[in-house]
């Protein structure tokens, strides 16, 4: 028992550290590739290609002024970003990020905790998240703060709906909820892939993933594109920073999933092991996530609930009834 709990707190260490670290990175690493499509240049003078920027960044929002706004709640309003960053690392504990493997002679399963409802707990626990733009609202005593808020609680609550409604299809097929079950189901090679007996989920859960983000084009959360910034209007400095390392956190976790989920996991591809077609795969739609807000423009928030309430829900209703009629 004592090992399984040493085995346990350091794995949940690992998580921390290298997903905040991974955070981190993906901000300089966005910024690169958002430069080469825009034809700007990023960071490129702090260090060689600009590496060192990430510690100009962190030495910036460690010594930055912590500003609390005169009006604001001020247990709420710094509750709010570790809530942010906490249920985004929090729903990695039921992740397989690797295949098993044996080191100094003792098997190492590279999850924090393999419980037979993986999935729904990753769904569950990551839209608890939706409490830190509304706490940030709420907290800041400001009223286009509680206005971003609101608009992040329209925002998360319909695309949760929709994404939910997304997995249905792979958990009818796979009979369980196990994110290691789905990983084992498609074991058989490329062919054995959820993408190809599920492709609309597939699709849906990703425009879902990308809205729950607050990814371009459904980034009306922060609202950059306007003279506020959302419910982080009031923050800044450290606080201002746990916000975003927990959106990159979360954008790395749910490229995992979707790659466990529909894309064969970690099993072998071809003559490629399973952990690198994995982190491939990984990196492949953290590439895409940073692609798409290079090129597609902001939504309207009335655009984005209509596609989302008249468009995806009677979509996958209607997936979700031509997989039962197949299975049975």
């Amino acid at each position: 028992m004592s090992a399984f709990i040493i085995e346990t707190i350091i794995k949940v260490l690992i998580v921390v550290i290298v997903f905040a670290a991974l955070g981190a990175f993906a901000t300089y690493l966005e910024r690169k590739v958002l430069g080469i499509f825009q034809r700007r240049i990023g960071p490129s003078f702090v260090g060689p290609y600009g590496l060192l920027q990430l510690v100009a960044d962190a030495i910036k929002l460690f010594s930055k002024e912590d500003v609390m706004p005169k009006g604001a709640n001020k247990i709420i309003f710094s509750i709010a970003p570790v809530v942010a960053i906490v249920t985004a690392l929090t729903s990695m504990a039921a992740i397989p990020f690797f295949p098993d493997f044996h080191l100094f002679g003792y098997e190492i399963k590279p999850i924090i905790s393999d419980i037979n409802v993986g999935l729904l707990y990753f769904i569950a626990v990551g839209a608890v998240g939706i409490y830190a733009p509304i706490l940030a609202g709420l907290g800041s005593g400001s009223k286009w703060s509680l206005l971003g808020g609101a608009r992040a609680c329209m925002q998360i609550i319909s695309f949760e709906v929709v994404g939910a409604l997304s997995i249905l299809g792979p958990i009818m097929i796979v009979g369980s909820l196990s994110l290691v079950d789905m990983n084992a189901y498609q074991a058989g090679g490329i062919s054995h892939w959820l993408v190809w007996k599920q492709p609309v989920a597939f699709i849906v859960f990703m425009i879902a993933s990308y809205a729950e983000l607050n990814r371009t084009p459904f980034d009306l959360l922060e609202a950059e594109g306007e003279m506020v910034a959302g419910f982080c209007t009031e923050y800044s400095g450290l606080k201002w920073g746990l916000f975003f390392i927990g959106e990159y956190a979360h954008m790395f976790a749910f490229a995992f999933v979707i790659s466990l989920l529909f894309l064969g996991g970690f099993n072998d591809f071809y003559f490629i092991p399973g952990w690198l077609a994995i982190i491939i795969k990984v990196i492949v739609f953290i590439f895409f996530f940073m692609w798409v807000r290079a090129t597609y423009p902001h939504v309207r928030p009335d655009q984005m609930m209509s596609m989302c309430w008249k468009f995806l829900m009677p979509l996958m209703l209607i997936s979700i009834v031509i997989t039962g009629l197949v299975l049975l």
